[in-house]
């Protein structure tokens, strides 16, 4: 309600329009330079990134860990699960949690550290009870993201991961290929 896309008029370009701001002319206006469009492109997609996670806390008011500390929890969480039941949901289970695993995989492996063994760490350290585990890229080791006031809107989170299983659903409904050569 607050946040919303809006296409200016003329242009057709797309911008985010915070609205029912509190301090009614207090606005501000970001202009952005470059050395080149590509680099100018390139900040323009990361104000647009920090507009939409400001949007998303907008739009539902919960912060969790970041540094890969949800996924790790939930996959945890999901192993667990599939270690309950049998037959296809546990494969099932099994499978999914093998899959959030892949994003602090990919944020150690992104950050130059060796993603086997921080990926190992932060499973021993989600195992023994503490939730807020995640990867600290500076320190290349795994610390309480909570304590470091590294969060993120569950929004972004909740999203990514519904946008992720919807997509895998689809992938599994193609009951036939057309091959065309």
């Amino acid at each position: 309600e607050h946040v919303g896309d809006v296409v200016l008029p003329g242009s057709g370009h797309k911008v985010v329009k915070f609205v029912g701001v509190s301090n009614p002319g207090h606005t501000s206006t970001v202009l952005l330079r470059g050395s080149n469009d590509l680099v100018l492109a390139e900040a323009n997609r990361s104000v647009h990134d920090a507009q939409c996670v400001v949007r998303s806390l907008v739009k539902q008011r919960y912060l969790i860990a970041g540094g890969g500390a949800a996924e790790t929890e939930a996959s945890l969480r999901l192993r667990e699960l599939a270690l309950e039941t049998t037959g296809l949901d546990s494969h099932c289970f099994k499978a999914y949690a093998d899959a959030l695993e892949v994003i602090p995989y990919t944020l150690a492996e992104n950050a130059g550290l060796k993603p086997i063994d921080i990926v190992t760490e932060l499973r021993k350290a989600h195992a023994e009870g503490m939730v807020g585990a995640g990867i600290d890229v500076k320190k290349g080791r795994i610390s309480d993201m909570y304590d470091m006031n590294v969060i993120q809107p569950l929004l972004v989170t909740t999203s990514a991961i519904k946008l992720a299983t919807e997509t895998v659903c689809m992938i599994l409904k193609v009951d036939d290929l057309v091959v065309v050569m």
